[in-house]
C-alpha cells in the first residue's frame, strides 16, 4: 500500500530541504513546479494552445516560451491570465495524477506530491496524508527578503498571494517546525514516516 504524501508551505518556510531530503531517504517525488515547466515546453500540447491564443510574439527563436513577455501581456490583463491557466492547469494536473499513479502501481511505500499551493489549488484530495512545512511570520520575512534581496514590501507582498502558512499547518495532518536547525527539521520528519508506518528499508 503506498501512502500518498502531500508536501507544501509557503514561500520561504523550507519546503525544497524537506523535499530533498525525502529523494535521498529514496522517496519518489511528483513535483508540480518541474511538471510545469515540462507542460509548456516545444511538441507538447499545451505548448501548442499558448501559441495559438497568443501569438509567436511569446516565443524565443528556439521555440520555447519567451516568459518575461507572456507575464507581460497576463499579468496586466485578468482575463489573458484566466486563459492561460485554463490552458495549463489541467495539463499539470494530468501529468500529476498520471506519475502519481504509475508510482501507486509500483507499490512503493510512499511518494510524495510537492504542491507549493495545495490548499490554494485545492488539492488535498489528490493525497493521503499532508505535511506542511512551517516557520513563524518573522522567519518568514526575513527568509523571503534574504532569499530574493528584496524589500520587506516586496517580499510581504509575496507572502500574502498565499494562504497564511499557520493556516495550512492547522489543516495539515503534520507539521514540520522548521524554525530550528536543518538536524531538528529532518527528526521531525523521521518520526512522521515513522508514525505512519513507511518503512524506507533503512
Amino acid at each position: 500500500m503506498t501512502v500518498v504524501i502531500g508536501l507544501t508551505g509557503s514561500i520561504g518556510t523550507g519546503k525544497s530541504m524537506i523535499a530533498n531530503k525525502m529523494i535521498e531517504l529514496g522517496i519518489p517525488i511528483v513535483d508540480a513546479d518541474i511538471i510545469a515547466r515540462e507542460v509548456v515546453e516545444p511538441g507538447k500540447e499545451a505548448h501548442q494552445k499558448i501559441v495559438e491564443t497568443f501569438g509567436e510574439g511569446i516565443l524565443h527563436e528556439d521555440k520555447t516560451l519567451n516568459r518575461p513577455a507572456l507575464g507581460e501581456i497576463v499579468f496586466s490583463d485578468e482575463a489573458k491570465r484566466g486563459q492561460l491557466n485554463e490552458i495549463i492547469h489541467p495539463a499539470i494536473r494530468t501529468e500529476m495524477l498520471k506519475q502519481r499513479d504509475a508510482y501507486v502501481a509500483e507499490n512503493v511505500p510512499a511518494l510524495v506530491m510537492d504542491i507549493p499551493l495545495l490548499f490554494e489549488s485545492k488539492l488535498t484530495h489528490y493525497v493521503e496524508k499532508i505535511i506542511v512545512v512551517y516557520v513563524s511570520e518573522e522567519t518568514q520575512l526575513e527568509r523571503v527578503m534574504a532569499r530574493d534581496e528584496s524589500t520587506e514590501e516586496a517580499a510581504l507582498q509575496r507572502i500574502n498571494s498565499q494562504i497564511p502558512v499557520k493556516e495550512k499547518a492547522e489543516q495539515a495532518d503534520a507539521v514540520i517546525d522548521n524554525n530550528g536547525t536543518r538536524e531538528a527539521s529532518y527528526e521531525q520528519l523521521f518520526e512522521i514516516l515513522q508514525d505512519w508506518g513507511i518503512d524506507l528499508g533503512k
